[in-house]
């Protein structure tokens, strides 16, 4: 399972814009095979600052999204309303025992 964490600043009045973008594609995305989960979160302290987490079965699910019509009509569209370049990254979650 991969872990995608992508942190995103947005202009504040680009927020309604990037909430409109991500409301009408949240489902598609979820359906994209490999996805197991996806979900918006927004920054606590900074209101226009938002962070999508989704997990993916596999680094080759997640690069086969990067690559589908989907992506390439919603990351652009998204990429257009930040105010800072995006930061991302992936992670594995760690059992301790």
């Amino acid at each position: 399972m991969l872990i995608r964490i992508v942190r995103m600043t947005f202009a504040p009045e680009q927020v309604p814009a990037f909430l409109e973008i991500f409301r009408s594609s949240q489902d598609q995305i979820r359906l994209m095979p490999g996805c197991h989960f996806l979900e918006l979160w927004q920054d606590a302290e900074h209101a226009h600052i938002y962070c999508t987490h989704s997990h993916w079965e596999s680094e080759e699910a997640l690069n086969n999204y990067r690559r589908s019509e989907l992506f390439g009509k919603v990351w652009p569209a998204t990429k257009a309303l930040f105010a800072t370049p995006a930061q991302a990254f992936s992670v594995h979650q760690v059992q301790v025992v």
